[in-house]
């Protein structure tokens, strides 16, 4: 499935040239899980369901979506460890699914619950990443204070890895997944759980690495976290939504934005849904963001609006337009799409 929109960001500053030969290039990437049956899977879900998108060399680029999306399973069929149902990825020109062992010391791959080892040390599990992908025994000093430099790790360094908080430990996973210097990292959702200082850190690594030309593919359900990417690829139940930098997907918002502030914001959704020239309405915290025709409608729709809840028993405290949030473009894709398979 292709989706729209194909413009550039630039927060890395290390993107590979248009034109350029994709890192990481995916075509018609589909997995279904099921049960064996004489038909075919008994039960069958489909988690993955046809993503084309390709990765420019030295991008930070994201798979956004809530869980269930299909975000780990697309990763883990980009890492060689999972097989594909259908379509191919490359890696550097490399079929993931006619060679993944060929992909594999190209990329580093970071799961959720990185497989660290509780009973060795910070320094001992750097170590043993750097003998399971073969680190020249000249290089591993120097790389070894780089990760440090870069996690803040090395006081820790001697510290058992299962006494470590889970922000170090993630910081610690992040560092023996770059030991053999990969060409792509594929992080998965390298920040969740974790506490903010450590979420910056964390962040603060990965631009590192991308700025020395490192093609990242992170995933996160994280909005606040999406403005970060260079592009992004919305995805939901499996299937993309959009793809394009961040600026270019608020830009491409259809339709004006209100935010209404109310007291009784949830009982009062279903009002709103009913006025006239109310496209879609969502609720924010206490707030409803609610979307109208077109951006020059939203004055007369804020006298109507106001008038419409008040007449219901719903008086509006404050009401004013807003610039589009990813939050509001990604709700406003899914709600496009349900209405078109509808």
């Amino acid at each position: 499935m292709t989706a729209d929109g194909a413009g550039g960001g630039g927060a890395s500053g290390a993107i590979g040239a248009v034109g350029a030969p994709a890192a990481v290039s995916v075509r018609g990437l589909t997995r279904r899980f099921g049960k064996p049956g004489k038909t075919g899977l008994a039960g069958e879900r489909t988690a993955v369901a046809g993503l084309d998108f390709e990765v420019r060399p030295g991008e930070l680029f994201g798979l956004v979506g809530p869980d269930g999306a299909g975000k780990t399973t697309t990763l883990r069929m980009l890492a060689g460890v999972l097989r594909p149902s259908a379509g191919d990825a490359t890696i550097d020109g490399i079929s993931v699914v006619a060679d993944p062992e060929a992909v594999k010391p190209r990329l580093a791959y970071m799961a959720q619950r990185f497989g660290l080892y509780t009973d060795l040390t910070v320094d001992e599990n750097l170590e043993f990443y750097a003998d399971l992908f073969r680190v020249p025994q000249a290089e591993r000093a120097l790389r070894r204070e780089r990760l440090f430099a870069f996690s803040n790790l090395g006081p820790f360094r001697d510290r058992l890895a299962g006494a470590l908080s889970g922000g170090m430990k993630q910081k610690l996973g992040l560092s023996c997944a770059l030991i053999h210097e990969p060409r792509v990292l594929l992080l998965d959702e390298p920040t969740f759980g974790v506490d903010p200082v450590s979420r910056r850190d964390l962040w603060r690594i990965v631009h590192e690495m991308v700025g020395r030309g490192v093609t990242a593919i992170v995933s996160t359900a994280y909005l606040d976290e999406a403005e970060r990417f260079d592009r992004l690829a919305l995805l939901h139940e499996g299937r993309l939504l959009a793809l394009d930098a961040p600026r270019a997907l608020a830009a491409a918002f259809r339709g004006g934005l209100l935010e209404i502030r109310m007291p009784r914001a949830r009982a009062a959704r279903a009002v709103v849904e009913g006025l006239p020239g109310v496209v879609r309405a969502q609720l924010f915290g206490d707030a409803l963001h609610v979307t109208v025709a077109s951006p020059a409608e939203s004055r007369e729709a804020q006298t109507a609006l106001a008038a419409g809840l008040a007449a219901a028993g719903h008086p509006v405290t404050a009401i004013a337009p807003i610039a589009p949030a990813l939050e509001d473009v990604f709700l406003a894709r899914i709600a496009e799409a349900e209405e078109l398979a509808a």
